[in-house]
This record gives C-alpha cells, structure tokens and sequence, in this order.
C-alpha cells in the first residue's frame, strides 16, 4: 500500500494535477489559493513544465484556452471573485468543446467579502459560470485525499467529454492538513484528434473556434451538446450515502459541512433521532434520482450549507417538493457547528410521520 503523507490541500491538489499528467498550470495568486500557485511555481521546472502567473485572471483563462487547443491537460485555479473574472473564458471553453481543470477554493461575498470559507459559489458553478447555454462538471472534494482524487477524476472526466471540469472547494478543504495517498496508479488518457497541435501533412488542419454567425448551425451544436450532457447526467453522478439505510430525516450536504453533518447525525441517533445524509460529490450532475427516491421513505431534508441556501434550490427540486427542506446555515467565513445542525435536526424532527 503507497504510503500516506501529511499535506495540505491546496498542495495535494497541485501534486494531484502533475501526477494526471499536467504539465502547464495558467493562474493569478488569491487567498485561500494562493498555495496551489505556489507549489506549481516550484513544481513545474522541476518536471519540465510550464507555470506562469498571469497578469489577471482573464488573462490566465485565455492562456488556458491556447493550451486546452493544442491538446495538452492544463489547469488554472483561483478564489470566488476571480473565478468570476474567469466567467468569460470559461464560455469559450464551452464553446470551443475544450477540455480543461478550473479549481475555485471559495471565499466570503459577494464583492471583497472576506478570505474565510465558503459555499456560496454554488450557483455560478452549477448555473451561471458564463453566458449561453453550457454546464461544467463541478466536483465538491469533502477532504484532502478527495482533493487529490477529485482533481485526477477531473481531468479524466474533462478529456471524455472535451468540457471543463471545477473542483469546487470551500476554503477549508485547500488549507486544512489531513494525511493522503498519492496513488500512482494508472491515470487515464484519451485520443485527442480534434488538436490543433501540429499536422504533419497527415490530416487536414483543425480549426478550435466558438463563433458561429449561422443561426441553425449554432442551434445545432447547442442541442448535440446538450444530449452529451444528458449522457453525463446518465453516467457520472457520484454521490454517498451515509446512515440512510433506516432514515427518517436526510441531510444534504457537501464539503466541510458534510463533514460537520456526520457529527451531527451520530449526536441525533444518539437521542434516538433515525436520520442520515446523501452527500453530492458532483454538483453537477446533481444526484436527482437517490435524493428522489429518499423523499418517499423520509419525512424531511435538511440542507447543510455556507451560504444563503443555493443548493436547497436543487433539493427541493430533485424531491418535486414531496417532503419539506429545512436549511441549516451560517455565511461569511462561519462554519455551522455540529449543534447548529442538530437543532435543525431536531425540528425537522417534529415535523410529523412520512405522508
């Protein structure tokens, strides 16, 4: 068994994209970030490889778009406002059908906010990344080793289905220390004739653009695009369930607030309170079809968040609103505590028997 090391995210998310194969990191420091830049300023030349700190973040994504072209994994990574200042790019990857790693370790907001952790870019990273119509796969990582994990499964996922993949970390995730595996097993590669990465004379030229003036034939790359995403939403929704198998009240939550939710649910059985949790390791695809078929056994949801409620929205929609959800959260850097939730467990509790 490969031995475990102590580190912390951010850097083992880093070593977890060299490890995938990526050899060119595009990025602008940010807390609570700026350590992914770091360590790839340090890494790169080591291994032949390419880190170059951007002049700004619109910059970065451009820069990403340019390698993504010619084939090559490349990643940028950034906090919530300059994920937002990436918004752009990211459109034109969709556009371009570019595969490419974008991590957001996310802060306070809006605006400045503040440099503590967050979950309040739920809604940009699963509804409005950029303009037009497009999804990105977002991965929400609950610890350090699915901070490594997540970013090679990222990468992979992003290369099958030429479309940018997010690791969507609150801030905890990328500056807590935990111990992790660096696994070297085999890490996935795909044909990528679609390159514009030389010919040869042995193939005609590839042209990687999103402009498209003919009106149908921009509607037509929408609509093939949008059955590749139902395919997605077919094939790669990750999720766990955790304690779900006789519960009467399910938590939803991802990240640092899954995490903070298990020490509530073992409190809530404790005082004989039967409930459980589906935590959502893709946010997108969001796990509909398990938290569906939850709503007909539980009396009631409670979403776990550090925002204003964003997800709440897909909970309540993935159950058509058969079953109440409760929201149990804190904002601006606060985390919500285990009896914080557990108060909200136990109201939902008081909601009546299943109907």
């Amino acid at each position: 068994m490969a031995e475990k090391v102590l580190m912390k995210g951010n850097e083992a998310l880093a070593e977890a994209a060299i490890m995938a194969g990526c050899r060119h990191y595009l990025g602008y420091p940010i807390t609570p970030q700026t350590e992914v830049a770091a360590y790839m300023a340090k890494r790169m030349p080591q291994i032949d490889g390419v880190f170059l700190q951007a002049e700004s973040e619109i910059a970065a994504i451009n820069m990403v778009i340019g390698v993504a072209s010619t084939g090559k994994r490349v990643m940028t990574s950034s906090s919530s406002p300059g994920i937002a200042l990436k918004s752009e790019g990211l459109s034109y990857l969709a556009g371009c059908n570019l595969p490419a790693l974008v991590v957001n370790v996310q802060r306070g907001g809006p605006g400045l906010g503040g440099i503590q952790p967050s979950q309040s870019d739920y809604f940009q990273a699963t509804k409005s990344a950029g303009h037009g119509d497009f999804r990105m796969l977002v991965l929400a990582p609950a610890s350090v080793q699915e901070m490594v994990d997540m970013t090679i499964t990222g990468f992979e996922l992003a290369d099958k289905y030429r479309m940018t993949s997010m690791i969507l970390a609150d801030g905890t995730m990328g500056q807590m220390m935990e111990p992790v595996v660096l696994d070297t097993k085999e890490i996935k590669t795909f044909d990528k004739p679609w390159a514009a990465n030389g010919t040869d004379g042995k193939r005609p030229h590839n042209i990687i653009n999103s402009l498209c003036l003919e009106a149908k034939e921009l509607e037509e790359w929408n609509i093939e695009r949008y059955k590749m995403y139902s395919e997605i939403e077919e094939n790669e929704v990750r999720y766990e369930e955790y304690m779900m198998e006789d519960a009467e009240i399910c938590i939803v939550a991802f990240g640092v607030a899954a995490r903070v939710s298990r020490n509530a649910i073992q409190a809530a059985r404790a005082k004989g309170i039967k409930v459980g949790m589906i935590r959502p390791i893709t946010l997108w695809p969001f796990p509909k079809k398990p938290l569906l078929a939850a709503a007909d056994k539980v009396k009631a949801f409670v979403s776990v968040e550090l925002s204003m409620g964003q997800m709440i929205e897909d909970v309540e929609l993935a159950i058509r609103c058969k079953k109440p959800v409760l929201l149990a959260n804190r904002v601006g850097g606060i985390i919500p505590s285990p009896e914080e939730v557990l108060a909200k467990i136990e109201e939902a509790d008081k909601m009546g028997g299943n109907n």
